[in-house]
């Protein structure tokens, strides 16, 4: 009897569960939501937040996206959002605040949080989060204590701007880059090397110095003022298999700082882009062409090659897409020096940093509403809406998988303002969110294009060709495991603060020398490179290079045992 009890209660749980599932599927195909999304208790109590972002948005809606509207249905939260003009005004707009005392309710203030810490703008969110925000203490885990500001003050100041598994990079998206018409008419060539990736942008180019009428360019780079380290300086660390540490190599081992420029391995790179320079390969007004003509460029199609990180490009690289251009779309490549490096891999396993984030100010009209709103970002509801936008509008479920509608697929693949008209995305980074591997309780992931089939469904049929061509799916196959690198224990040197104001000086100033005098290195004639190159490394010896270099070996070394408590 008791045997046949238990039967039939096993047959009743799963009747309940065919059941559910049964509802769920016939409450969708009606046109009843899916995932019911509930407001916050505080929603009926309209809010405006001021909010300082020290970033240049093209995709900024004014709050007016459907994305948008939907977040103050839910919280009652309006943002009021102002974005930089410009990278280069973020510091001044930040020292102005500092020095006025005029501070927005929230502020993204990038690398230079420290200003606003010493000018005593900012609140502590220890207690906060503490009282009031349970999703940010989920969300952060045992990170949480990597948001703390140092071992002199050990509160938490921001929420991190990034998610706590930003090594989980899901597939490559910048570096070395070539046109798939390249690699095509080669007979799909090896590249790998430095010198590979050269033949391949010169022997297209001697067979096609124009494109629709056009010189074709070989090879550019974007030298606009901050964008220099990120095109033509970075790039050194990618080629010679380091991770990015901002101006910095950490030596994994020891966790001592240098300038990466010091490392003998890197001025090969230098010397190769003086190279491509001399022999007319590099872009002739690659260091006076503004950000806007290089974008043109790219757009184009004639741009056969390009060395960049896949946000700066993004909007160019859609627009050929969205013109049909699928061979003058780019492939990403495992390029360095020589055969016996090996590019650090996309996902290289980083340790959480913390830095930079979100911060609540001393003029926030309504902390505790402000922690509240932080925390609800936290939440599955508010990172499926901010990733994937509004059910019945952006996307639906089919047998129980969350997709896209067939328009709103087609239009982030081909639209380069598609955020700016949805609100999808723009409400991601700086803010906090969950970590990007999280399946939530529909059993879909929170993050749209995390599986490799949701990757190459993003691929145009001739990417797929030049992929099978190199005998791999996706273009993170091309590149080293994780497993074959060791893991960043102290995370990403760029994202400390500089607490110190001489060191955070000399910093600055070693920032600007780099941006103005590494073109003067790259543009030398040939048989001047390595006097050029001495130079270079002697002027930034001069202005205090090793005093910079120890403060951050001491830091980075503290910051990694205070992690540890």
């Amino acid at each position: 009897m008791k045997k046949l009890t238990k039967i039939f209660s096993w047959f009743f749980v799963i009747f309940l569960i065919l059941s559910l599932s049964i509802s769920i599927n016939i409450a969708n195909a009606q046109g009843k939501p899916y995932k019911i999304l509930t407001p916050t208790p505080e929603a009926s109590k309209p809010i405006t937040f001021k909010v300082y972002i020290g970033e240049v948005n093209p995709n900024d809606d004014q709050f007016r996206s459907p994305v948008a509207q939907k977040i103050k249905e839910l919280t009652g939260v309006t943002l009021d959002i102002e974005y930089a003009p410009n990278q280069a005004a973020v510091r001044e707009k930040i020292q102005i605040m500092a020095a006025s005392g005029d501070y927005p309710d929230l502020v993204y203030a990038k690398g230079d949080l420290a200003l606003l810490k010493d000018a005593g703008a900012l609140i502590p969110l220890d207690d906060l989060i503490e009282k009031y925000a349970p999703n940010i203490k989920k969300a952060y885990g045992e990170n949480l204590k990597r948001l703390r500001w140092s071992k002199e003050d050990p509160h938490i100041y921001c929420l991190g701007a990034y998610g706590t598994d930003n090594d989980r990079v899901l597939d490559v998206n910048g570096g070395f880059m070539l046109q798939h018409r390249v690699v095509i008419e080669l007979g799909y060539p090896r590249i790998r090397t430095l010198r590979d990736f050269e033949n391949a942008i010169k022997n297209y180019y001697k067979k096609h110095p124009t494109t629709d009428g056009l010189p074709t360019i070989p090879l550019t780079l974007c030298a606009d003022d901050w964008r220099t380290v990120i095109s033509v300086t970075n790039p050194a660390f990618i080629a010679t298999g380091a991770p990015d540490d901002g101006e910095l190599y950490v030596d994994p081992k020891t966790l001592k700082c240098t300038f990466h420029y010091k490392r003998p391995i890197e001025k090969e790179y230098f010397r190769w882009l003086n190279r491509m320079w001399n022999q007319g390969l590099l872009d002739k007004e690659t260091f006076i062409q503004k950000e806007d003509t290089y974008k043109a460029k790219i757009a184009s199609g004639r741009v056969l090659a390009l060395i960049d990180a896949g946000w700066a490009v993004g909007e160019p690289i859609t627009a050929l897409r969205r013109a049909r251009k699928y061979d003058r779309m780019y492939g990403y490549y495992p390029v360095t020096v020589s055969e016996n490096i090996k590019q650090a891999p996309p996902d290289v396993r980083t340790g959480y940093t913390g830095g930079w984030g979100i911060a609540i100010t001393k003029k926030c009209k309504d902390p505790v509403r402000a922690i509240k709103f932080l925390d609800w970002l936290c939440t599955e509801d508010a990172n499926i809406l901010r990733q994937w936008g509004v059910e019945g509008v952006h996307h639906t479920y089919v047998d129980g998988k969350r997709v896209f509608l067939p328009e709103v697929e087609e239009a982030r693949r081909t639209d380069p303002y598609f955020g700016r008209k949805t609100g999808i995305g723009v409400y991601i980074y700086p803010w906090p969110r969950l970590p990007n591997y999280v399946i939530d309780s529909t059993g879909n992931p929170v993050v749209p294009d995390t599986r490799k089939e949701d990757i190459r469904k993003n691929y145009t049929d001739l990417e797929k060709q030049v992929l099978s061509a190199y005998k791999v799916e996706i273009w993170k196959d091309l590149f080293p495991k994780a497993e074959e690198y060791p893991v960043k224990s102290w995370g990403y040197l760029w994202m400390y603060p500089t607490p110190d104001e001489d060191i955070r000086a000399i910093g600055n100033k070693l920032f600007e020398y780099v941006i103005r005098n590494i073109p003067k290195v790259v543009m030398a004639p040939t048989a001047e490179f390595d006097k050029e190159w001495t130079n270079f490394l002697k002027g930034m010896e001069a202005l205090g290079a090793k005093k910079y270099e120890d403060y951050k070996t001491k830091q980075i070394r503290e910051m990694v045992e205070f992690w540890k408590k």
